[in-house]
């Protein structure tokens, strides 16, 4: 998706300062991290840990691509399956992917780069394949609109235990939770409704498998809420790491590990215990969102690299802002 030029600058930055994982390099950790080496791949915007073949994680390009989803193997971080989705139009700015109850893969073309140019978005749905080929699979289209008017987003999560869709709209003062329909229809227009405010400038989120949780990243931290069915409650902070564009999230498969991907060629996947899970402490309301020890590397180095790079990112962010007002 296109930056602003102030959000790239700041971006650019953090990525330069961050401190890789040490997992991110297909060493066969699979669910600790890795890096994405298809070439095709260079804006991985979605990520979705498969529920039928383990280690694999589904993701997409943001556009410029076609209708196509990715099997990544953890393992190797390499490509195993090229899915095309047929009995869909063209697609536009595809930002999300999730996956509901059944093993139905929901593909989220919801970006609007303008901001509510366009007047209807798209989900698409499609049963997770079984064999791992390069293959084309018929897909769903729903037809989105949301009650208050057209906008960005780039978080699309479906409850894992109702299959209702949720949007999560993208703005910098704070979003919203958008709740569709409890059955999404092929036939006519899925309304969404805005539901509870997320206090983030959201370019992903997930469901916890045990659906208890609801993480929400976006470039510079990250939140967790208890889920409750979407009547969503805040609860603390994620140790999101530092990223050159970080674009999504997904639980592993076992719920225990929050992985967070970014956009462009080789990119790194990489992961964290999730709140409440892996045996670890929970992250405080007060704790950092910027890398932890299980990251990789030293704790007390990355964590002030992470600090410096933030100042440093959010002054030239902020700065560049005030010049482009005058």
């Amino acid at each position: 998706m296109r930056r602003p030029f102030a959000l790239l600058a700041g971006v650019l930055l953090v990525g330069a300062f961050a401190a890789p994982a040490s997992a991110a390099d297909g060493d066969g950790k699979g669910d600790q991290g890795f890096t994405i080496k298809d070439s095709r791949i260079t804006e991985s915007s979605g990520l979705a840990a498969s529920h039928l073949h383990p280690g694999i994680y589904w993701t997409h390009n943001d556009s410029d691509d076609g209708p196509y989803i990715y099997a990544v193997d953890s393992s190797t971080g390499r490509t195993v399956a090229r899915v095309t989705l047929s009995g869909i139009g063209s697609p536009r700015d595809v930002e999300a992917i999730s996956i509901g109850p059944d093993n139905q893969i929901y593909v989220g073309d919801i970006g609007d780069n303008l901001g509510g140019k366009w007047p209807y978005v798209w989900i698409y749905r499609l049963p997770e394949p079984k064999k791992l080929v390069d293959q084309t699979v018929r897909a769903t289209q729903y037809v989105v609109k949301y009650t208050d008017g057209a906008r960005n987003a780039e978080s699309l999560v479906v409850d894992p235990k109702t299959g209702r869709a949720y949007i999560i709209d993208k703005n910098e003062n704070g979003g919203h939770l958008y709740e569709g329909p409890a059955r999404l229809s092929a036939s006519g227009t899925n309304y969404f409704k805005r539901v509870a405010a997320v206090d983030l400038w959201a370019t992903d989120a997930a469901i916890s498998p045990d659906d208890r949780q609801l993480a929400v990243r976006g470039y510079f931290g990250g939140i967790y809420y208890d889920w409750n069915g979407g009547k969503i409650k805040r609860k603390g902070r994620l140790n999101v790491p530092l990223q050159g564009q970080g674009e999504s999230v997904t639980y592993s498969v076992d719920g225990s590990k929050l992985l967070y991907g970014s956009e462009g060629a080789d990119s790194s996947v990489q992961a964290q215990d999730a709140p409440g899970g892996g045996g670890t402490k929970s992250p405080s309301e007060g704790g950092s969102s910027g890398a932890s020890s299980g990251s990789g590397g030293s704790a007390g180095g990355s964590l002030k690299i992470g600090a410096l790079a933030v100042a440093v990112a959010a002054a030239v962010v902020f700065g560049i802002r005030r010049l482009l007002r005058r």
